[in-house]
């Protein structure tokens, strides 16, 4: 899931181009870019699509971006958007663990109604200050939660922090990493709002991988081949993985624990790395099936 792109719910029109684009997910919106007074139809609109042909032939992660669990959009949300196909639910502003539970059990809800049996899981935008301290324990609030999303303009702009601080938004981005590790989930980015800013955006999305986040959100299409390409393991990086999954073998049958591979030693961390690298090139179609 290199690349996510939203998609407002309300503009129906820009369905058939969104799963033709290169993007390998989809976040489908119902709450910012979707006005109070429009969010009825964008959700009559959504569950449509959901049960349309475009889903059973999808090749892309289907994701929706409900409205926050203190709104009256929610529970209607969740009864209409939990449908076969849907991969994840984006929670917005989740403050803690009962938040967490009570999304669950309303997905859980909404799932039994529509005849869904593939539980539908959770990605959590972390966008608050409090949900930012509690970020590890959200994540680890329930086994449906996948992934955390951290989202630096809903966190920094109430603070008065620059939106463009390169120190805050690293310091954002390894907490955020560090919390979702501890539970196990993957951390994906923000999204970046100057859509010219083509060098802006790779260099966020530079930092985002090289702090081990999952892709990066899109706000246009044209940034989609930007994260494509940032979050592609380049071809050394292949390479040498290759060569430590290899050692790793190799040092395993001869009962040894650590090990030089390209001038570095390695043990049991940087093999998991390597293994794991090498499963995304795999799916990425980088690599044969191995």
């Amino acid at each position: 899931m290199r690349s996510k792109l939203f998609v407002p719910a309300s503009r129906p029109e820009l369905f058939t181009k969104a799963f033709a684009s290169a993007a390998d997910a989809l976040s489908f919106d119902l709450e910012d870019s979707v006005a109070a007074e429009r969010k009825p139809q964008a959700r009559a609109e959504l569950r449509e699509l959901l049960r349309s042909d475009l889903i059973a032939e999808k090749q892309k992660v289907l994701i929706v971006r409900v409205n926050a669990l203190d709104t009256p959009h929610f529970t209607e949300d969740i009864n209409a958007v939990a449908q076969r196909g849907l991969d994840l639910i984006n929670l917005p502003k989740p403050e803690s663990a009962a938040d967490v539970h009570a999304a669950v059990a309303a997905l859980e809800r909404a799932e039994a109604a529509n005849g869904v049996t593939t539980p539908i899981r959770l990605l959590l935008n972390i966008e608050s200050p409090k949900a930012f301290r509690l970020a590890a324990e959200l994540a680890a609030a329930h086994p449906r939660v996948a992934g955390l999303q951290l989202g630096l303009g809903d966190l920094f702009e109430p603070l008065g922090i620059a939106r463009r601080e390169q120190a805050a938004i690293q310091q954002a981005m390894f907490t955020l990493r560090v919390a979702a590790g501890e539970a196990g989930v993957f951390a994906y980015d923000s999204a970046f709002a100057n859509i010219k800013d083509e060098a802006g955006f790779r260099a966020e999305a530079q930092l985002a991988k090289s702090l081990g986040f999952l892709g990066k959100s899109c706000i246009h299409p044209s940034q989609i081949a930007l994260a494509n390409e940032v979050f592609r393991p380049s071809d050394d990086e292949i390479a040498h993985a290759l060569r430590v999954v290899e050692a790793a073998h190799e040092a395993d049958a001869n009962g040894i624990g650590a090990y030089v591979v390209d001038g570095k030693m390695i043990d049991p961390p940087f093999v998991e790395r390597a293994r794991a690298l090498v499963r995304d090139a795999t799916r990425l179609g980088l690599l044969d099936g191995r």
